[in-house]
């Protein structure tokens, strides 16, 4: 059952919104010259990421001037109202800068905590997911189911890169994905539209940030998956950035287990 939220159908509407302005900034910039810093973190950042976060905040300010953003370049505001707005311009800046179209937007919309509307848009190639909290997901208007695999020896298992796990998450990670029928690397936010829409079963990362995954979980959920950290708990602001999602109910526990 939905969550009653007064203005579900606005707020969903509003971030499809976000979604096709993001794009509409960030395309011009792909595959042509580009400018390329680097964060504190070491990770890459280019014009098209800060441009696209800022006129996505500055449509939420305007929209809705009490609600809290959380975005990936351009930090906090306003995070102690219980409408929360969490944004990724560009999540696989490094597919970006590299000419792969893998990269994405996330929008993700939070109350009290809860992520209530997730959006996963693939600009380059004209795909998006809605999740609602208590509905059924949509893939470009329509409604997409995970797969039904049930066991990690039939299952196909991703993760963006072998990079982004530390020597224990390493051997987590060989230890389940050696038992899959098959391990890839890279797609970005793309692996987890691919998995609500049945065609990735598993995904297993680390080192992801609440910008990274709070956008997944109303996707995921609402196709009929799991997305949980590798503890098997459900996702939140302060989650330690170990992600697992995976198609069913099964899959996902028999992942949990091989890690604890």
């Amino acid at each position: 059952m939905t969550k009653h939220i007064e203005n579900i159908e606005e707020l969903s509407f509003f971030a499809l919104r976000l979604a096709e302005l993001a794009g509409s900034i960030s395309m011009p910039y792909f595959r042509k010259p580009l400018a390329v810093e680097h964060k504190a973190d070491a990770s890459p950042v280019t014009i098209a990421d800060r441009s696209v976060e800022a006129a996505m905040r500055e449509r939420i300010e305007k929209k809705y001037p009490t609600h809290g953003i959380f975005g990936e370049e351009h930090g906090k505001k306003n995070l102690g109202e219980k409408q929360l707005w969490v944004l990724d311009p560009i999540d696989g800046t490094k597919s970006f800068i590299t000419g792969m179209p893998t990269f994405g937007t996330l929008i993700a919309y939070l109350e009290n905590g809860a992520p209530i509307i997730g959006v996963i848009d693939i600009p380059a190639t004209d795909e998006r997911w809605l999740g609602v909290s208590g509905q059924p997901t949509l893939f470009n208007g329509y409604e997409c189911r995970t797969s039904p695999c049930r066991r990690l020896a039939d299952a196909n298992i991703y993760a963006t890169s072998p990079d982004i796990f530390d020597a224990a998450g390493r051997d987590a990670f060989e230890r389940v994905s050696r038992r899959a029928a098959m391990r890839r690397f890279g797609g970005d936010c793309y692996t987890y539209g691919l998995l609500a829409s049945g065609h990735v079963d598993a995904v297993m990362e680390m080192s992801l940030e609440p910008y990274d995954y709070l956008a997944l979980v109303s996707v995921i959920e609402g196709a009929g998956g799991v997305i949980t950290d590798w503890t098997g708990s459900a996702l939140h602001e302060g989650s330690d950035g170990r992600v697992i999602a995976a198609a069913t109910p099964d899959l996902h526990a028999e992942i949990v287990s091989l890690i604890q």
